[in-house]
């Protein structure tokens, strides 16, 4: 069989990212629904939101370098395999114990995809277009996490089978992904040291550190954020706001990452710190106006907000995941991309976990209402991160005759 060009196999791997993130997303909408048949509480619910990102986390700290080593190819496919595991687990779900198993496996086939294919999206990076790499990290996966709630939501309230059928279309999503992973080159440079690679570390070349820490705060912010919607956002519609219909479930996360990302493709031709900026700015002030949409029980507030903080949630991804993908070598990207995600799933999953505990005990709408200004001090912190960094930048660039 004919191997796919380069070209073909980098807009491949960025819909099959597109595709797990997309999975990933797809319980959102349907964890009230699992509520309502198993009868188990928020905490419960945010527990096995956490899973999938343990799950997650663990195969980035063990297997993250390994694509450096083994190559590509090899770790997309086992990512494959384990990806069709976790959809047959949640078809056949009947119970938290066994959406717990699927969420784990879910989280480990994500991880193993997540560095591999970033760091083959910047293999195969257009030597014309040195940016687009980044732009594709960025869209591929929040897009993802939009098509993925919103699919599922609308599967959910008008298909049938309303706890299977989003899962079985994206088994045949990845009957097509194993496809392109049998037929793509090698993009890697495989090299010894693929059992010590395992050895559960994380590392970052000391020269790329400094652009890497000030990313942290802006990560922070934003996934922050999007752990907030992915894992209590439907709840959060349906109790507060009396919105019970599963596509406005969907819709809630569709709104924040659907918004971002048509806002990285905006911003393709910014200069990264500028959309870094832009982030911050408009994280904080989409937080302020939803802040007043739940403190008032207003959806139109609340709905506008989250359209605000969508413009920051895809201006930090297109800073963040640009930044990322220029700065390193090409057998320093698997390890890079590890870390770099380890940060975004502690900041997603963490404060997520927090606000599933405290709603059991404080009630839902306080709950989201901390949350949220949590976060809003966040974004004002990374803007002003980013603010003192430009400023540094500029104090020390060289002066132009």
């Amino acid at each position: 069989m004919e191997t796919l060009s380069r070209s073909r196999t980098f807009w491949a791997l960025g819909a099959i990212l597109a595709l797990y993130l997309a999975a990933s997303a797809a319980p959102t909408p349907l964890y009230v629904v699992y509520q309502d048949e198993w009868g188990f509480s928020a905490t419960t619910l945010t527990l096995v939101f956490a899973l999938y990102v343990f799950g997650l986390l663990a195969t980035l700290l063990v297997f993250g370098r390994l694509s450096d080593h083994v190559g590509r190819r090899p770790v997309i496919a086992a990512a494959i395999a384990l990806e069709v595991v976790a959809m047959l687990f949640f078809v056949v779900a009947d119970g938290v114990p066994v959406l717990g198993g699927a969420r784990v496996v879910q989280g480990v086939a994500t991880g193993l995809a997540m560095t591999a294919m970033g760091a083959a999206l910047v293999d195969l990076n257009p030597p014309e277009n040195p940016s687009l790499a980044g732009i594709v990290s960025g869209m591929a996966p929040i897009g993802g996490l939009a098509i993925g709630a919103l699919a599922a939501g609308a599967l959910v309230e008008y298909g049938p089978w309303s706890t299977s059928l989003i899962y079985l279309l994206i088994l045949v999503g990845l009957a097509a992904a194993a496809l392109v992973a049998w037929r793509m080159p090698e993009t890697g440079s495989p090299r010894p040291g693929a059992l010590g690679s395992l050895r559960p570390q994380l590392g970052v070349p000391p020269r790329l550190r400094p652009e890497l820490f000030a990313l942290v705060p802006i990560l922070i912010a934003s996934w922050g954020l999007g752990g907030l919607y992915l894992s209590l956002g439907p709840s959060v519609a349906a109790e507060i706001f009396d919105l019970r219909n599963h596509v406005v479930g969907g819709l809630v996360v569709t709104l924040l990452c659907g918004t971002g990302a048509v806002v990285i493709y905006r911003l393709r031709a910014w200069e990264l710190p500028r959309a870094l900026m832009l982030s911050a700015v408009f994280l904080a002030a989409g937080l302020t106006v939803t802040l007043a949409g739940l403190v008032a029980e207003t959806v139109v507030l609340a709905a506008l907000g989250t359209l605000i903080a969508g413009i920051g949630f895809g201006a930090s991804a297109r800073g963040t995941f640009g930044t990322i993908a220029s700065i390193a070598l090409p057998e320093e990207r698997g390890g890079l991309f590890a870390v770099f995600y380890v940060i975004c799933y502690l900041a997603f999953s963490l404060p997520a976990l927090a606000a599933g505990l405290a709603s059991t005990e404080a009630g839902l709408r306080p709950t989201a209402i901390v949350y949220a200004a949590a976060a809003l001090v966040l974004s004002l912190l990374a803007a002003l991160a980013q603010h003192r960094l430009a400023s540094r930048q500029a104090r020390i660039a060289p002066v132009r005759l």
